[in-house]
């Protein structure tokens, strides 16, 4: 999530822009259930604060490269906690550490890091103009250099001021926002906000596919170019976080009667190929 400005904007179940750069259209195959093996979940069947052996924080208000306007904090419950069998990550107006929102940015870094897999998150964003929530992933080890050099994969990012549609995107060094060649695509779920949907991601050495509800809109190919346009041999982890305003969440200001704002988790599932 640091930075998706510009999408090409695709609407449909399986959907996307240009077949050439890496991005497919119509059907496309997925590897069966019975091929995956659990090695990593979190089903939020207790109370109180996201598990410590599972989730660290991100914190602060440094706007996060991207302008953002909240403060994350650290093991607050206003912000994070575990009830009624759901993770929720909740954004509030309040003046907190010199900023005027604050929410929380879950990590699963050095608890939660794999290479290659599926990764399953079933969930129900936010809703209203400023929000910005991501379930994404980050390189766990920055062995190819900083942003954008080793990568980052973002499952699912949804902007309130055009709810209901979500975005699976990659940024590599070759391919990211900032020299307009970023790869990714955009799916229309009209309740997003209202019902829980399930937001997977399959990455293999071959490729990343992104899916709503098993119905995949989004793949991105390694080409054999090396670590510019395909990062994605090392190990990455798991971010899930409620960004407000921003330069992409914000781009159309931010609405204050919104507040609070919560995402809601229903489990987290992480697998590898047997």
């Amino acid at each position: 999530m640091l930075r998706n400005i510009f999408y090409a904007l695709c609407l449909g179940v399986v959907v996307s822009c240009n077949s050439s750069d890496g991005i497919t259209q119509g059907a496309i195959t997925t590897i069966p259930d019975k091929a995956w093996e659990l090695v990593w979940s979190d089903e939020f069947d207790y109370t109180g604060l996201p598990d410590a052996e599972r989730w660290s924080y991100d914190v602060g208000g440094s706007g996060w490269g991207n302008q953002e306007l909240q403060y994350y904090t650290e093991k607050r419950t206003n912000n994070a906690r575990v009830a009624n069998g759901h993770l929720i990550i909740e954004a509030i107006k309040e003046d907190f550490g010199g900023m005027k929102y604050t929410s929380a940015r879950l990590v699963s870094k050095t608890k939660g890091d794999w290479l290659y897999g599926k990764v399953e998150v079933k969930a129900k964003l936010p809703a209203g103009r400023g929000t910005w929530p991501a379930i994404w992933m980050l390189p766990t080890d920055w062995q190819y250099g900083g942003w954008p050099d080793s990568g980052e994969i973002d499952i699912m990012e949804h902007v309130g001021y055009e709810e209901g549609v979500v975005h699976g995107t990659v940024h590599t060094k070759a391919y990211h926002h900032s020299i307009n060649t970023q790869k990714g695509a955009s799916i229309r779920i009209n309740d997003a906000t209202s019902e829980f949907h399930v937001y997977s991601m399959e990455w293999t050495q071959n490729e990343i596919k992104t899916f709503v509800d098993g119905e995949a809109y989004f793949t991105f190919r390694n080409e054999g170019g090396g670590f510019a346009v395909w990062p994605f041999d090392k190990r990455f982890h798991l971010l899930l976080n409620i960004a407000v305003g921003g330069s992409w969440g914000g781009a159309q200001g931010v609405d204050d009667s919104i507040f609070p704002q919560k995402m809601e988790i229903d489990y987290i599932r992480v697998y590898q190929l047997k």
